[in-house]
């Protein structure tokens, strides 16, 4: 039992991250129609700001909290700027282009953003500060840190927010209004543009919080860091139902849960034969099977449909 309930602590903090990075596939895909391959790379260049805003401030004699804050609000002001620049220059010229133009526009960016970060940063992995306190923390059985405790709280909270935010505000209502029809959406005032670039801006904070949580939980940031985080995350999105926030939220949770169970217990499934080293497989297993056998998510696409 004590296994049991460590494995659901270790895929609920992995869930919630994934879910943080889906979040920003679903509310694009949502609105333009448009699956952004480059997110992961925003959660990748979230890491890699907030570690060196960190590293920068590590004389400073302010406390691991603090540090901790700073990073993950430049983190956010990077990311934000980034993904802005990114739907302005490389997306919105393709708007109306067929579709398969800004998909094949997004994994060059996507390639291009992994090779800039190589320059910048250098290819090597670099080490993490530990800014919290390392004393774990019994749960019954098992064992949880105070980072993970605030990736937790910190998910939830945003969650709550974006929720919160999409159906209840000004901005939310245009963005559901953009979603259903731009064009008359213009008509009644809404700007277009604004809102999707908004959109965009939104997705990139949620995606360098992730990216800052996850170089904290996990200790190290490099280049590559984003790429298969960004894959899963795109995976719980479509298990989820893509276009759907509920689902993108439920769709992480389900697949880190998914992963740490599937890795903890594969040995024993096979005799020794596979063990974790093959967690990847599950992620992509469960895409098959729900593309195979509910295209639509398991909460259901939700894209407002085009007058």
């Amino acid at each position: 039992m004590d296994i049991f309930l460590q494995q659901l602590i270790n895929g609920l903090v992995l869930g919630s991250m994934y879910a943080l990075v889906a979040l920003g596939y679903t509310m694009v895909y949502g609105i333009v129609n448009l699956i952004n391959f480059a997110h992961g790379e925003v959660l990748m260049v979230g890491g890699l700001v907030s570690w060196t805003v960190i590293t920068a401030l590590a004389d400073s004699g302010l406390p691991g909290w603090a540090l901790l804050l700073i990073g993950l609000l430049c983190a956010i002001v990077a990311c934000c700027v980034l993904n802005f620049v990114v739907e302005k220059i490389a997306y919105r010229p393709l708007r109306n282009a067929p579709r398969l133009a800004p998909l094949i526009t997004a994994m060059g960016m996507s390639l291009l953003l992994q090779t800039l970060a190589m320059i910048i940063w250098k290819p090597e992995p670099k080490p993490f500060p530990v800014l919290l306190p390392t004393e774990p923390i019994m749960v019954g059985g098992a064992v949880i840190s105070v980072t993970q405790i605030l990736i937790l709280a910190i998910t939830a909270l945003l969650l709550g927010g974006l929720t919160w935010l999409v159906h209840y505000t000004r901005l939310g209502r245009a963005m559901r209004a953009t979603a259903e029809n731009p064009r008359v959406a213009a008509l009644m005032g809404v700007k277009p543009d604004f809102i999707i670039s908004s959109t965009f801006v939104i997705g990139a904070a949620l995606a360098a919080v992730a990216g800052t949580m996850w170089a904290a939980n996990y200790g190290t940031v490099q280049h590559t860091m984003g790429f298969m985080p960004g894959l899963k995350a795109f995976t719980a999105a479509v298990l989820g139902g893509i276009g759907n926030l509920t689902g993108a939220m439920v769709g992480g949770v389900l697949l880190g849960l998914i992963e740490v169970f599937g890795a903890g217990y594969l040995g024993d499934w096979t005799n020794g034969v596979m063990g974790s080293e093959y967690v990847d497989i599950f992620a992509f297993l469960s895409l098959i099977l729900v593309l195979t056998l509910r295209p639509s998510g398991l909460l259901g696409e939700r894209v407002a449909d085009r007058a």
